[in-house]
C-alpha cells in the first residue's frame, strides 16, 4: 500500500514541476517585463519583498488550520488562487493597464497562498512517502528545483522574445491546470486531523512553539537556518547577478554561465541525495554542509576574477544545498507527531524564513551606499582588500561574499558542537 502511495507520490511531483517551471517562467518574464518598464533594480527587489513579506508573517497562524483540514483542498485552493494571479495579469496587461505595482499586490496574495500550500504540502509528503525515503525524496525536490533554475531563464527569455509576456502567462496556466487535475484526480493523500474544537489561529502558534521550546536540538536548526538564509539573500540571491555584471564588463553572456553553473550545482546535489544512503549523523551533516558551501562557494566567488571562477563557486556553493534540505526534512518528519506536523511546519517557516525580507532589502542598500563607496574610498583597509578582490567596479560586492562567507563558515562550524544539535544524532 504504501508503494502505491509512493507512486503517486511520484506523478504529484512530475506534475508540480511542470506547474512549477511554469511559474518559474513567469516570474523571469516578469521581472524582465518590470525592469523594462522602471528601468530600476529596486523595483524588482520589491517584487521578491511583497513575496516573502505577507508569506512569513501569516505562516505563524497557518499551523492550527492546516493540522484540522485536508491536505488536498488546502493545496488545490492555495494554486487554484496562485493561478488567479496569472490570470489577472494576463487580464490587465492584455487590457492594457498593467502596471508594476499591480504585479506587487499579485506577488503579495501568492505569498499568502503560499503559506497555506507549503506546509500542506510538507505533511502531504509525509504522508505518502516512507519515512526512509525522505532523505530521497528531498533529493528529487532539489533536482527538480534546480533544473527549473537551470531551464527556466533560458525558456522564458525564447518564448519572451517570440510572443512576450502574454504567451508565458497562457503557458504557466495551461501547466497549473495539469498539476490541479493530477491532484484532483489521481493523488489520495491520506489525512490524520487534529481533533476537538476548532481553536484559535494563536492557540496552533503556542501549541507549535510549545512543542519546539521541548525539542531545542530542532528550534537551534531553524533559528541558524534563517541566520544562513539572510546571508545567502544579501549575496548570492540579491546581488550575485549585478556583481557578476559589474565585473564581467556588463557580460550577459559570463551572468548566463554562472546561473547555468549554480542549477548544475544543485541538480548534481539533487542527484547525490536522492540516490545516497541516509546519513547516520544528520544534523551535524547540515552544518558540515552549509559551512563547505560558504568556504568554496562565498570565499570563491569573492576572490574569483574570471567566469571559470565565477562558475566554479557557483557550483560549489549550490551542489551542498540538497544535503542541508535532505538532512533537515528527514530529522523534521521522524520527530515530529503526524498530528501536528502543520503546526510546527507552519512555524518552522516562519522562523526559517523570517530573515529573508530583510536580505532582499539590505543587501542592495549595502551593495550601492556602503561596500561600493567603501572600496572606492582608497583608504588603507580598502587597498588590502583590493589586493584580494580587486579594485574595479564590483569589488564591493565582492567584499560582502567575503564578508558573507566568513560568517556563514563560523557559524555552520560552531553549530557542529552544540550539544542539542548533537543530541538530534
Amino acid at each position: 500500500m504504501r508503494e502505491k502511495s509512493f507512486q503517486k507520490y511520484i506523478v504529484l511531483w512530475l506534475s508540480q514541476s511542470v506547474s512549477g517551471l511554469g511559474s518559474s517562467m513567469t516570474g523571469f518574464a516578469l521581472v524582465l517585463w518590470a525592469y523594462g518598464q522602471s528601468r530600476s533594480a529596486m523595483s524588482v527587489s520589491l517584487m521578491s519583498f511583497c513575496n516573502y513579506v505577507p508569506y512569513v508573517a501569516l505562516s505563524l497562524f497557518v499551523g492550527n488550520f492546516i493540522d484540522r483540514h485536508r491536505k488536498k483542498a488546502i493545496m488545490l485552493v492555495a494554486d487554484s488562487i496562485a493561478a488567479a494571479g496569472s490570470l489577472a495579469v494576463l487580464a490587465l496587461l492584455l487590457a492594457g493597464r498593467l502596471a508594476v505595482w499591480n504585479i506587487y499586490i499579485i506577488n503579495a496574495v501568492i505569498g499568502m497562498t503560499n503559506a497555506f500550500q507549503q506546509p500542506a504540502s510538507a505533511v502531504a509528503t509525509g504522508r505518502l512517502v516512507l519515512e526512509e525515503k525522505i532523505s530521497n525524496v528531498s533529493g528529487m525536490n532539489s533536482f527538480s528545483t534546480n533544473l527549473i533554475v537551470v531551464f527556466s531563464p533560458m525558456l522564458a527569455a525564447f518564448l519572451f522574445a517570440a510572443g512576450g509576456l502574454p504567451l508565458i502567462l497562457i503557458i504557466d496556466l495551461a501547466s497549473f491546470g495539469i498539476a490541479f487535475c493530477v491532484l484532483l484526480f489521481f493523488i489520495a493523500i491520506p489525512e490524520q486531523l487534529q481533533e476537538g474544537t476548532q481553536g484559535s489561529p494563536f492557540a496552533g502558534i503556542g501549541e507549535g512553539f510549545a512543542f519546539l521550546k521541548k525539542e531545542r536540538g530542532l528550534l537551534y536548526i531553524m533559528a541558524t537556518m534563517a541566520l544562513i538564509n539572510f546571508f545567502s539573500r544579501l549575496t548570492y540571491e540579491n546581488i550575485l547577478s549585478p556583481m557578476i555584471l559589474a565585473r564581467s564588463a556588463g557580460s550577459s553572456m559570463a551572468l548566463g554561465t554562472v546561473n547555468a553553473c549554480m542549477g548544475i550545482g544543485g541538480i548534481a546535489g539533487g542527484i547525490m541525495v536522492s540516490v545516497k544512503k541516509e546519513s547516520r549523523r544528520k544534523a551535524v551533516s547540515i552544518y558540515v554542509s552549509a559551512a563547505l558551501s560558504f568556504l568554496f562557494g562565498d570565499l570563491m566567488m569573492a576572490a574569483g576574477r574570471s567566469v571559470f571562477w565565477w562558475s566554479a563557486a557557483a557550483v560549489a556553493a549550490s551542489l551542498p544545498i540538497p544535503f542541508i534540505m535532505a538532512n533537515q526534512n528527514t530529522i523534521l518528519y521522524q520527530r515530529i507527531p503526524a498530528a501536528m506536523q502543520g503546526r510546527v511546519f507552519a512555524v518552522r517557516n516562519a522562523i526559517q524564513y523570517s530573515t529573508i525580507p530583510a536580505g532582499i532589502i539590505l543587501g542592495g542598500y549595502l551593495a550601492d551606499h556602503v561596500f561600493e563607496p567603501f572600496m572606492a574610498s582608497g583608504n588603507s583597509l580598502a587597498r588590502m582588500l583590493g589586493a584580494i578582490l580587486g579594485n574595479s567596479a564590483g569589488s564591493g560586492m565582492a567584499a560582502m561574499f567575503l564578508c558573507t562567507g566568513i560568517c556563514g563558515f563560523t557559524v555552520s562550524m560552531a553549530s557542529c558542537f552544540n550539544r542539542e544539535v548533537r543530541k538530534l544524532d
